[in-house]
């Protein structure tokens, strides 16, 4: 299939998932050695053997639960949080003596293990709320805080943290990288239609105009016609609007597979966004100039389509007011906040009071079909037009909708 291709890369949080699972294991082989050769033996033995031995049992069980992001479950990190806090919690109970002395917990360092899984699912929000607990069951556990205890609990909490920190700016890279994908594939796919479009169908067309223009009478009007096709599919190729990409992932130990498909709605949209310039670009002809940003131009579907109507409106109003000969301009920029679209025209203007009068005669074109719609997406329409100089359509729309509650001038 054209415009079909294959790129494999690694997930960048796959190695942190890996290194958490080596983690696990040897923090519960140096929890159970250092519960072995302890030099003072519990008071409680049988309460340090039986949590030692069901923590190692949940360890090497959950083994798949830290292999990645979509394994660990929110239910397994509650459990595992709650297993470390336990942990923690019985310590006095098998060694009296530990609220006044500073030995390690039962779990001893495995608890980190359990801390930095929230960090990786959820980013440093989760580790920091994650490591309070902890911190807070460790000074349950002690009775008082102690100078060895803040610095363990300040360690944990800092560490966690901080990769969630970088977790979460990984993440944000890995998007990144793969918007760049998806624009760098759909670039060579539209060149590559460019050019077979201008082999073929647009030296047509364009052959057509110079012949119907040397033949004259029907002919001529034929070639006009073919002129105004070539202008607006030279329009189409350049806006984007031939087949662009669609991206699938899949995800196998570690191998993110990105199948990129050919779909003209969906470069740089979310799953429901439209991109403005697939629904204006057709208005360009012969006599209708049509500027666009390189970039897709995204509103919510509703929100496209009626800005789209309002320019489709003002443009019958040139052509309709204006004469057949007069020239239309469409520029649309794409603000941070608001998208922009103005219809310009070179006729012959409307008079002062014309609209008003319009309005009084029950014509309500510019009032309905413009300034209506855009009163219904919290945007505005601004008219100028100044007798022998043309006239100008100011369309403005916010990106966030405000339903009826924006202002129209």
């Amino acid at each position: 299939m054209a415009g079909r291709e294959r790129v494999v890369r690694m997930s960048v949080e796959q190695p942190l998932w890996r290194a958490l699972t080596a983690y696990r294991v040897l923090a519960l082989i140096y929890a159970v050695l250092l519960a072995g050769f302890r030099g003072k033996p519990y008071d409680r033995p049988g309460v340090a053997l039986a949590f030692l031995a069901f923590l190692a049992l949940w360890t090497l069980a959950t083994l798949p639960r830290v292999a990645n992001a979509a394994n660990c479950t929110k239910r397994f990190l509650g459990a595992d949080l709650a297993i470390a806090l336990t942990g923690i919690l019985l310590t006095p109970l098998a060694d009296f003596s530990a609220r006044h002395t500073d030995g390690t917990t039962l779990p001893s360092i495995w608890t980190a293990g359990s801390v930095l899984a929230f960090a990786l699912k959820g980013g440093w929000r989760w580790a920091a709320v994650a490591s309070t607990l902890v911190a807070a069951a460790n000074i349950i556990e002690r009775g008082e805080p102690s100078r060895d205890t803040f610095h363990n609990v300040l360690l944990v909490w800092v560490a966690s943290i901080a990769i969630g920190y970088v977790v979460e700016v990984a993440r944000a890279s890995e998007r990144t990288l793969a918007r760049a994908l998806e624009i760098e594939a759909a670039t060579r796919e539209r060149e590559r239609l460019a050019r077979d479009i201008h082999d073929s169908v647009l030296q047509v067309l364009a052959m057509v105009q110079r012949r119907g223009n040397a033949l004259g009478g029907e002919a001529a009007e034929l070639g006009r016609m073919a002129g105004e096709q070539e202008v607006a599919l030279r329009t189409l190729v350049s806006s984007g609007l031939v087949p662009t990409t669609r991206v699938s992932e899949d995800s196998a130990e570690g191998a993110v597979v990105r199948t990129v498909d050919v779909d003209p709605d969906d470069e740089g949209a979310g799953p429901s966004d439209r991109d403005l310039r697939t629904l204006l670009a057709p208005h360009a002809g012969s006599r209708v100039s049509f500027a666009e940003p390189g970039a897709p131009v995204l509103l919510a579907p509703g929100a496209a389509r009626e800005l789209a109507a309002a320019v489709s409106a003002a443009l019958d109003n040139v052509r309709v007011h204006a004469g057949p000969d007069a020239q239309a301009w469409i520029l649309v920029e794409d603000e941070p906040h608001e998208v922009i679209v103005t219809v310009r025209d070179d006729g012959p203007g409307i008079p002062e009071g014309r609209l008003d009068q319009a309005e009084g005669e029950g014509r309500l074109g510019v009032a309905l079909s413009i300034r209506g719609r855009l009163r219904d997406l919290g945007g505005t329409a601004e008219l100028i037009s100044v007798p022998g100089q043309g006239t100008e359509v100011e369309l403005k729309v916010p990106k966030v909708s405000r339903g009826k509650a924006g202002s129209v001038r």
